[in-house]
């Protein structure tokens, strides 16, 4: 299985390092079919390449026109079946994270939660790909206050690395006879202003972790992105009064997630490429903003 684990590896990272030379290709290709469609001269870089991409052009269809990427590959069987989510802590989790985790465990469909005692991240992330789980996450903490989220994609990655703020669990919202049982239903998503590349980035790692709802499920998990702030909530609706009238409750928890780093690869690959991070200068832009709008 370590073998087979190595070698299906190389194997992706083999397929990622061509991505440069496939995309360096598709915009030779373009910009020979902008000036023929534009009735233009042949880019004078281009014209010692001019047959043989034309040639290329002519025997291209939809499924090759454009090239495919490792996020095509990282998610390709995603819809297949289930995410199956491995959901654990730091060490010697403290009673206020052992309790956010439990609600974790409801949030996301189909998760295990273990205990992490001695157990190294590496010999985690081993576990959980002899098991069939599709992704790890882990829960920090600091003096008792959850303020990390790792999320991380089996086999092969992404990891995506989020601070965690202002963590209200169910039991400290307010409003407690609102809020019910914890549902299991497999939830609707609502995506909001994730608008820009790391946006989509961002929505797809985290609709990943939700299986396809039944059409009459009655949860809706939405994920709202306000100044690079993405802000979670649950909630369940019921029909009140007349038949359009509709009642949101929320049933917890919420909590806002601010990414700060996105790996190609495995939470214990310290080697892996990172694909956007987070760096001191940048907040020296206040209007730029990384997910939406």
């Amino acid at each position: 299985m370590l073998r087979r684990n190595v070698r299906l590896r190389k194997e992706y990272l083999y397929r990622k390092n061509l991505e440069g030379k496939e995309r360096l290709l598709y915009e030779k290709k373009r910009k020979i079919r902008e000036a023929l469609q534009e009735g233009k001269p042949i880019p004078t870089e281009l014209r010692n390449e001019e047959a043989t991409l034309r040639q290329e052009i002519d025997l291209e269809d939809e499924n090759t026109a454009e090239p495919r990427t490792h996020i095509d590959d990282e998610y390709a069987n995603a819809t297949e079946k289930d995410p199956k989510i491995l959901l654990t802590t730091s060490r010697n989790p403290s009673a206020p994270l052992t309790q956010f985790v439990k609600e974790l465990k409801f949030v996301f469909p189909n998760a295990q939660r273990i205990n992490r005692g001695g157990q190294v991240i590496s010999e985690i992330i081993e576990t959980a790909r002899s098991h069939d789980f599709t992704d790890v996450v882990l829960v920090h903490e600091h003096r008792g206050v959850p303020d990390g989220l790792i999320v991380s994609h089996l086999p092969f990655g992404p990891t995506a690395y989020f601070g965690l703020l202002n963590v209200v669990t169910r039991h400290e919202i307010q409003d407690k006879k609102a809020i019910g049982n914890m549902p299991e239903q497999y939830p609707h998503l609502v995506f909001n202003n994730f608008t820009t590349k790391v946006g989509e980035r961002v929505s797809n790692i985290l609709k990943h972790l939700f299986p396809v709802p039944k059409p009459d499920a009655r949860r809706i998990v939405t994920f709202a992105n306000q100044s690079d702030y993405v802000s979670f909530r649950n909630h369940v609706y019921e029909k009140a009064g007349g038949p359009k009238s509709i009642e949101l409750k929320e049933i917890g928890p919420r909590f806002e997630l601010r990414l700060y780093q996105i790996k190609l690869g495995t939470v214990e690959q310290n080697e892996a490429q990172t694909e956007f991070v987070i760096k001191p200068y940048m907040n020296t832009s206040k209007k730029r903003k990384y997910i939406g709008d």
